[in-house]
């Protein structure tokens, strides 16, 4: 089975169709969803989506669109807030210099301040990051210099350089719908030479839908399409795309293995 390992399932998208989505992610073999925290202010809507479904979890974090009108990142907040059973990452967090939504020092600080959570729970950092990879790179690696982390960077769209960098310095690669576009070419290259043990799979829902349904809604159902799309880049069977990015999550998320609920 698979794991949508980035969605947004408490959007206003999905209000109306919640269970819907939850039961077709299930029925497409998608055994594991993580829902993720944009803003501490919808914090409860977040974990009460979590809450709701055995096979949800939730991540607490600022999304860097939101960093300059959020509550300024708080170590002490982020720590209380991630001791909640159903809360097993920090973010999302990083660096967006492409629609610039927030200064971009209030990003880097608010970036730093997630990483430290982190750093402190052992939780992953879940991290976003657009035409902003040279930042985003020298901000992982200083900090990975003050100490270890774990982390994905989700969505990813960037470069073999940068790819690089991330692999180097431990953290998981998640691949979305994006691979599937028919411009994507350098991205499905890139993730080509990405070792598939390093690899994960996301929606990003309501965004990003994959091939064959761009331009519509996405939902955790649809990740299905990015996996295979991903064992054909790699070149290995769908059944191993399967195995090899849920153990990923399973390695990465440690919170949902320690928490006694049977892998998909």
């Amino acid at each position: 089975m698979l794991v949508d390992s980035h969605c947004h399932l408490d959007f206003p998208d999905f209000a109306d169709d919640l269970d819907g989505v939850v039961g077709r992610a299930q029925a497409a073999g998608v055994g594991v969803l993580l829902t993720i925290g944009t803003h501490v202010t919808r914090y409860e809507q977040v974990v009460r989506v979590a809450e709701r479904f055995d096979n949800v979890w939730a991540s607490v974090g600022i999304h860097p669109h939101e960093a300059g009108v959020a509550p300024y990142a708080d170590l002490d907040t982020l720590l209380r807030l991630a001791e909640h059973p159903k809360v097993v990452a920090l973010g999302e967090t990083g660096l967006d210099y492409y629609y610039d939504k927030s200064p971009r020092d209030r990003q880097r600080d608010s970036f730093r301040v997630h990483i430290e959570a982190a750093r402190r729970t052992g939780l992953p950092v879940i991290v976003h990051t657009r035409d902003a990879d040279d930042d985003t790179g020298a901000i992982l690696a200083e900090e990975m210099g003050k100490g270890a982390f774990t982390g994905l960077v989700h969505c990813f769209s960037s470069g073999p350089d940068f790819a690089e960098k991330a692999v180097k310095l431990g953290l998981f690669i998640s691949a979305s719908g994006i691979m599937t576009f028919k411009t994507a070419d350098i991205l499905r290259d890139t993730l080509a030479g990405v070792p598939l043990d390093r690899l994960l799979v996301e929606t990003d829902a309501p965004y990003l839908a994959p091939i064959p349904y761009r331009g519509k809604r996405n939902e955790p159902a649809y990740v299905a399409h990015t996996a295979a799309k991903l064992a054909e880049v790699k070149g290995v069977t769908m059944a191993e795309v399967e195995a090899a990015t849920t153990d990923n999550f399973h390695r990465l998320f440690k919170k949902v293995s320690a928490s006694g609920v049977t892998r998909p």
